[in-house]
């Protein structure tokens, strides 16, 4: 939780781009979603942290070239400085696309003509009558996608492109060639496959904390089961990495030796068992978007926190159990419920679907008072004054 940096009081002071970029740089990375039930989930990631925060602080970095997007534990934003150690994931995804860059041909030379002469560009500045199946496309019905688009997202896939500002809805494009630092350019040219996989383990270890080899995602690199556990091997054996058991585990986690007493002397100090009482009045109450970091592992949330989380965007409306947009709720170090909002910004509104406690939580008057002036908390960061409970 310290290294998510959730556990510090949150300032309600005018946040800056320097904090901003200090928090991306602790968590590695925000996974960007353009689900937008209250605000993009890149958005609700900081505010989660920094209560004086606002998105026009996040696309600064962005055109000022101190963060890239580009695929991590999925698309996500990352800080510029680490760019040269995913050489090895955009020549796997530039090799992937190949064929497809080439049968679009000559409309990627286009986009990439029309950049050098005119951009940084938006997406509608590129024209075209023809149609294709984009990536979501049923290829056995009429083709919907306009040529152009489905170049620039190639083209941005393969990293021969990049995203360089965001202007509401509207993402800014450029060629990477001249919009990411030379030096960096450089090094990613020079940085062997070895090194880089060896570096991008070990940014994926300080971005989870708590880690094991069953994750698909494991070190946002494409091994295999026997491969991901040979790593943690290797990492064991120099000392880097150390085993930690959990009771009542049969497989053991994984966490960075450096921060193998921080978490153990944490776990010792704030151990609770599940059915004793929530400390109600001392717990800052925090909501956390469905793809925040602390929730990838959904595995290790029901490991170690107790906490079952699905979430039912793409589940059928009737089938819901919690909501579109559950948003689990964080009370201090602990998940103690969800709660589902909807922001109205035309009627002035955040809408309230649902508030939910877990089962074993002993819901005291107070607790619930915390809650609900934490929902009004949260509805004016994102811009609103009322709250309506449905």
């Amino acid at each position: 939780m310290e290294k998510q940096q959730l556990l510090a009081p949150r300032s309600n002071k005018a946040a800056d781009h320097d904090q901003v970029l200090g928090i991306i740089r602790e968590l590695e990375c925000l996974q960007i979603d353009p689900v937008a039930a209250v605000r993009a989930n890149q958005h609700l990631v900081m505010s989660a942290r920094l209560a004086g925060y606002e998105p026009t602080l996040l696309n600064d970095l962005l055109s000022d070239h101190k963060v890239f997007e580009y695929f991590a534990n999925a698309a996500c934003i990352i800080p510029m400085e680490d760019y040269p150690i995913f050489e090895p994931t955009r020549a796997r995804i530039r090799e992937h696309a190949a064929s497809a860059v080439e049968a679009l041909q000559p409309v990627p030379e286009q986009v990439m003509d029309k950049l050098r002469d005119e951009g940084p560009l938006p997406a509608r500045a590129f024209e075209s009558d023809k149609k294709v199946h984009g990536y979501w496309e049923n290829t056995n019905a009429a083709a919907k996608t306009k040529a152009t688009s489905h170049a620039i997202n190639l083209l941005t896939d393969s990293a021969l492109i990049r995203i360089v500002g965001r202007e509401g809805n509207q993402r800014l494009f450029d060629l990477t060639s001249r919009s990411v630092p030379a030096e960096l350019l450089k090094a990613a040219g020079e940085l062997g496959r070895e090194e880089a996989e060896r570096l991008m383990l070990l940014k994926y270890f300080r971005a989870y904390r708590v880690f094991e080899p069953s994750d698909s995602r494991f070190g946002w690199l494409r091994y295999s089961a026997a491969q991901r556990r040979d790593a943690i091997r290797q990492f064991i054996q120099s000392g880097i990495v150390t085993e930690v058991e959990v009771e009542g585990l049969k497989q053991p986690y994984y966490v960075l030796a450096s921060d193998a007493e921080r978490v153990l002397a944490h776990h010792d100090a704030a151990a609770v068992e599940p059915a004793q009482p929530l400390e109600a009045e001392a717990a800052e109450i925090t909501f956390l978007p469905p793809l925040d970091n602390l929730l990838w592992s959904r595995k290790r949330l029901e490991d170690l926190f107790h906490f079952e989380y699905r979430w039912e965007i793409y589940t059928p409306a009737d089938k819901r159990k919690y909501g579109y947009y559950a948003m689990p709720i964080l009370a201090g170090d602990r998940l103690i419920g969800r709660m589902d909002p909807r922001l109205d910004r035309k009627e002035n509104i955040l809408k309230v679907e649902l508030l939910h406690f877990e089962p074993d939580i002993h819901v005291s008057a107070q607790l619930r008072k915390n809650v609900k002036k934490a929902v009004k908390a949260f509805a004016k960061a994102n811009g609103v004054i009322n709250v309506i409970y449905n």
